[in-house]
């Protein structure tokens, strides 16, 4: 990345950041109903590797997926106010936390079935052969997924038919609250495994945007030209529990510690001034960021709730359920 290039993911990642810091707030308000969960630490993963994607790729993503949906053009403001259950929210307060879906932009769903996307993005992928177009699909999934049927059935067919797809692990050491080198055979539960289905597996620091971005843009020129499917697994680390009901307590304390040492923000901000950025210009994308979110918050309040009468309105491609009967 071009140092411009950098200071603008910088930004993205700070707008991604604030964003789930404010939906941790509304939650403990009692704004945000049922539960979230918040990928504050992963943010080097989606604005890397969207930013090695072009506009017309397609996105899976998991429950925690706020960060894709912004990296894939989504607005801090439509993204709470869905957690908020309003009508101007991302999918009309249809979707909530665990189902941000922007089909405009390529970002076609986050899932809460562990693994269920990765078939879905081998869909897509041969989707986009037969239209004959070059797009390449994205599936981003955790480490948890790994042992799941539907993640080998998507390799195993994605490797048969050089399907122009790229599994994303976003391995953050924790499958919810069982470690999960505890229940896998294989170090690395998704790199190892790629090689069994004749699928390139490589790894990387998932906390470095700039490395993200570059392995990125390697593996999809490779699936854009008709060389198939591959695997990236981006080691992370989540900042928060699995999910709102859960402290994390499980984890040392000593490798909280050094993952938070190790943050998105904090890496990028060292390469900022490593290329010569002053401190004064990073600091003004942070106020930048943080007026961003502090702005949405304020809409995401004050906007109406759904109309009942649209209920059942983008649920069938007909906008009802007559076909049915």
């Amino acid at each position: 990345m071009e140092p411009a290039e950098l200071l603008a993911a910088y930004e993205q990642m700070a707008v991604i950041r604030r964003t789930e810091k404010a939906a941790h707030d509304l939650f403990l308000q009692g704004l945000v109903k049922g539960t979230t969960h918040l990928a504050a630490g992963h943010e080097a993963i989606a604005v890397g590797a969207s930013a090695a994607l072009r506009p017309d790729d397609y996105v899976f993503a998991t429950y925690r997926g706020h960060h894709h949906a912004m990296a894939r053009g989504a607005t801090p403001e439509e993204c709470l106010a869905e957690l908020m259950s309003r009508a101007t929210g991302l999918c009309r307060a249809k979707g909530g936390s665990m189902h941000l879906t922007k089909a405009s932009t390529g970002m076609l769903g986050s899932y809460a079935i562990v693994g269920a996307h990765l078939p879905m993005a081998a869909g897509s992928a041969w989707s986009a052969r037969l239209r004959g177009t070059d797009q390449i699909a994205v599936a981003f999934f955790g480490d948890g997924a790994t042992n799941i049927g539907a993640f080998h059935e998507a390799l195993n067919l994605a490797a048969v038919w050089k399907l122009p797809v790229l599994f994303v692990c976003e391995n953050n050491l924790y499958m919810e609250y069982t470690p999960i080198a505890d229940v896998t055979a294989v170090p690395r539960p998704a790199a190892d495994r790629a090689p069994a289905y004749g699928v390139p597996g490589e790894v990387v620091d998932g906390n470095d945007v700039v490395a993200v971005q570059e392995v990125t843009a390697r593996l999809a020129g490779r699936a854009r030209a008709g060389d198939g499917p591959a695997l990236l697994e981006a080691q992370t680390y989540r900042h928060f529990g699995h999910s709102r009901a859960d402290p994390a307590t499980y984890r040392p304390a000593e490798e909280v510690e050094r993952w938070l040492r190790h943050d998105p923000l904090d890496l990028a901000r060292e390469r900022l001034a490593g290329m010569g950025v002053p401190e004064a210009v990073v600091g003004e994308a942070d106020d930048r960021a943080t007026a961003v979110v502090q702005k949405a918050v304020e809409a995401a309040r004050t906007a109406p709730p759904p109309d009942p009468g649209q209920a059942l309105t983008d649920v069938w491609a007909d906008g009802g359920a007559a076909w049915r009967t």
